[in-house]
């Protein structure tokens, strides 16, 4: 089956993974300038220091995309016309770690994932690693397959405060 074409985004975290993206900067590079001159040619300036913005495409992109639809608190894009994007998970933070918790960590997860439209609405599976939880956070990895075909993509993920 051939891999699903998962789209190109920019890349708002240094590595797919999930973090706190508080201290994410953009990416420099030097670039050469260029101008266009009345005739059409390109004049070359000089080589500076050009903020540049990175790129995420494929399965990067999907984990990116998942790894924000799951840390933004639902309805906090509202505004921007998008009420229903993100997840609930937020509300764990600072509950009890308990059976009645994990069922809510699951079902908040699934529900965002059935909302992403590159993936299966549902998830492949998701698994609690309690050995590699603090006593305030879960630690999961969900596993999904994109719609479009291709293998499946895990995403582990460790939430609490």
């Amino acid at each position: 089956m051939a891999a699903a074409d998962l789209g190109n985004d920019l890349r708002v975290l240094r590595y797919p993974v999930g973090t706190d993206a508080g201290e994410e900067d953009l990416v420099t590079r030097a670039r050469v300038a260029a101008t266009v001159r009345p005739d059409g040619t390109l004049e070359r300036g000089r080589t500076g220091e050009v903020v540049d913005l990175a790129v995420v495409g494929d399965r990067d992109n999907l984990a990116q995309a998942l790894i924000l639809r799951l840390l933004t608190p639902v309805g906090s894009l509202a505004a921007l016309g998008h009420a229903s994007y993100g997840s609930r998970l937020h509300e764990l933070i600072g509950t009890a770690k308990d059976t009645a918790r994990r069922n809510l960590c699951r079902a908040f997860v699934l529900e965002a994932i059935a909302a992403e439209p590159r993936v299966d609405p549902a998830a492949v599976s998701l698994d609690f690693d309690p050995a590699g939880e603090a006593p305030d956070s879960l630690v999961f990895t969900v596993r999904v397959r994109p719609r479009d075909g291709g293998d499946s993509a895990a995403l582990t993920l460790e939430v609490g405060g």
